[in-house]
């Protein structure tokens, strides 16, 4: 049963209108009500729910959960995490991404000077307890949004375990990750953590929550502005935290009009053969003994089936999520543009090559023979990208690797799992997988 506005939170309230300017302006755009349901409080796209043990907290807890769930609906934390639900699929995790959701939140607010219900996730914690990044919780929340924090987590827990036990995990094999997980979720708890990110508002694409997303933006910059004025609290580091900023534009994205630009290519002028039209009009023109028309060249027909060349590091530092992800988009481009795709396997040569039938895109890719385990060059791959003629080659990989000269006529993408880190190709387009 919910009541209409929250009497459980109006202490909370009143005390974040005396001491921090921002969020009590962000809290005048939340609906607050009292709920019989959550625990402590839970939100989803507008509405924040104070349970029963909301109650039982200090005045300066009660604070700190509602800064906390304010912030969530700020950040648009439930709408993102429907989004990405779409964009991943079956593979989506929606704890894990409130894990990275909380982590973020929590950090803020206690760098903003808050107290919160201990224990409780933070991102420093996080990143320490799952990549061994002792100290980096403030640094990294100016760098690291809900989602690539969650792309981190779910591609990355098996890897401190793996380091561990001195193997490395071949791309396919999800055993370690799936540890990983687990272990992640057993800190989480022990840290208190509970699902507080409830699901709603529109979860696609559409001018609906582009609308919202920007109201939102705008509302949140202007808190902050007046909290980093008041030099008073959230608006004091408003302005480093990463979940505040406008998100970048999506790596699926930049690769599909990259890819689709490089495959889809109008036909070209060629000026060593006339038009149709003008051997016509020049016939005309010779007849009537009129001067000759300006010339027009023809326009040769583009090649009927373009092709995608795909090549994908198996040395050994891609792993199973980015590569089923990265193979279901490219999966998604050779059935929209109708292109043909060949997968070449590689690590300091080709190991294997194969080309899409076009039946099963995504099954087909995953299910390829992607063996290697030597170091990394980049040469043969090209190479045989070269030799298949394609519209486009691009290569998922870590970028550590010899390179070898500039493909002359070919354009190359880099899809990159950590673009941030990684050594800087000489030639070709890099796109960030983080992103």
């Amino acid at each position: 049963m919910s009541a209409a506005h929250s009497r459980r939170a109006v202490r909370a309230l009143a005390r974040l209108a005396e001491t921090d300017p921002a969020l009590a302006a962000l809290a005048l755009w939340c609906r607050h009500r009292d709920d019989d349901a959550p625990g402590l409080a839970a939100s989803d796209v507008a509405t924040i729910r104070y349970g029963p043990g909301f109650e039982g907290l200090s005045l300066a807890e009660q604070t700190g959960v509602a800064a906390h769930h304010i912030l969530h609906v700020a950040f648009r934390h439930a709408p993102r995490s429907a989004a990405l639900s779409v964009r991943l699929g079956g593979a989506f995790d929606a704890d894990l991404f409130n894990i990275a959701a909380d982590a973020i939140v929590n950090e803020a607010l206690e760098a903003a000077g808050y107290v919160l219900p201990r224990p409780f996730v933070t991102l420093g914690g996080l990143l320490s307890e799952v990549f061994g990044e002792a100290g980096a919780g403030r640094e990294a929340l100016a760098r690291l949004d809900a989602e690539r924090l969650y792309l981190r987590l779910a591609g990355g827990p098996d890897r401190t375990e793996r380091a561990s036990r001195g193997r490395t995990d071949r791309p396919g094999g999800d055993d370690g990750q799936a540890a990983g997980g687990a272990r992640l979720r057993r800190w989480a708890k022990a840290q208190g953590f509970a699902t507080d990110i409830l699901p709603g508002g529109p979860d696609g694409e559409g001018p609906e929550r582009a609308e919202e997303d920007g109201a939102w933006r705008q509302r949140v910059a202007r808190a902050m502005d007046q909290g980093r004025a008041a030099g008073r609290g959230i608006g004091r580091i408003g302005r480093s935290i990463a979940d505040a900023r406008p998100p970048t534009t999506r790596w699926e994205l930049v690769l599909r009009g990259l890819v689709s630009r490089a495959v889809i290519e109008g036909p070209r002028p060629g000026f060593f053969r006339p038009s149709n039209r003008w051997l016509a009009q020049d016939s005309a023109a010779r007849a009537e003994a009129r001067p000759a028309p300006e010339f027009e060249p023809a326009r040769p027909r583009s090649r009927a089936v373009p092709r995608i060349a795909m090549g994908i590091d198996v040395s050994g530092s891609i792993d199973a999520a980015r590569l089923s992800r990265f193979a279901a988009e490219i999966a998604g481009i050779g059935r929209r543009t109708g292109a043909e795709v060949h997968v070449l396997a590689f690590d300091d040569a080709v190991q294997s090559s194969a080309r899409m039938a076009g039946r099963d895109w995504a099954g087909e890719i995953t299910r390829l023979r992607l063996t290697g385990g030597g170091g990394t060059s980049f040469h043969g791959v090209v190479a045989a990208a070269v030799a298949l003629a394609p519209s486009v080659l691009v290569v998922l990989t870590d970028l550590d690797g010899a390179f070898g000269p500039t493909p002359r006529g070919l354009p190359v993408i880099w899809a990159v799992p950590d673009a941030a880190s990684a050594p800087r190709p000489p030639f070709g387009r890099v796109i960030d997988l983080a992103s």
